[in-house]
């Protein structure tokens, strides 16, 4: 299904006028109009073998918002040693700890929701019953003014064997994140090489 929608999206992209019947869809005459100059790069997800597997074998790229060392060994022995992987991680920087676990927990508390539960829940308002569970001294992000839990929550995806990490502000505040970014975490991150 991921192949032939794939497929599709870089025809599309292409500029090409697309009809065709596949096995999970059916296209008629679609064509975008304004396309790039070039393409960008299908960059795709995957948690289990397989669907890491293809994404080493159709995307440009790989994505995930878990720093996991065999999911990176995976998508590279599965046709992906020659392209990027990428990882994003959700941080809440404040001045207070604690007010920015609080935040987290208020925003984004379903990042903890275990396993391959949250592909699987049909609803929003399952999503909204198990987060419920989740208390904020069960948020795992990095959250609070202090640079080493940053780091480390960096690190994580980096020894893991990610080329790039993104780090995405939970909360309000985005100019006190990237100040605190420019001037502590990132000059220690290149200090570390």
């Amino acid at each position: 299904m991921l192949e032939e929608a794939v497929q599709v999206i870089r025809d599309l992209l292409a500029g090409q006028q697309v009809t065709r019947k596949g096995k999970y869809y059916a296209v008629q005459t679609a064509r975008l109009y304004s396309v790039p100059h070039e393409p960008p790069p299908i960059y795709m997800s995957g948690f289990g073998e397989k669907a890491i597997s293809v994404a080493a074998r159709i995307g440009d790229g790989y994505l995930t918002v878990q720093p996991s060392a065999e999911s990176i060994r995976v998508f590279r022995e599965a046709g992906g040693a020659d392209k990027p992987a990428q990882g994003g991680l959700k941080v809440c920087w404040g001045p207070d700890a604690d007010a920015a676990r609080k935040t987290m927990h208020r925003l984004w508390r379903t990042d903890e929701i275990p396993g391959e539960t949250a592909q699987l829940l049909p609803l929003p308002r399952h999503f909204e019953q198990l987060a419920d569970l989740i208390s904020p001294d069960q948020i795992s992000a990095p959250c609070g003014p202090d640079p080493q839990i940053h780091l480390d929550g960096i690190r994580a995806y980096t020894e893991a064997g990610f080329d790039q990490v993104y780090i995405g502000q939970v909360g309000q505040d985005q100019e006190g994140f990237f100040e605190f970014y420019a001037g502590e975490v990132l000059p220690r991150l290149r200090a570390e090489g």
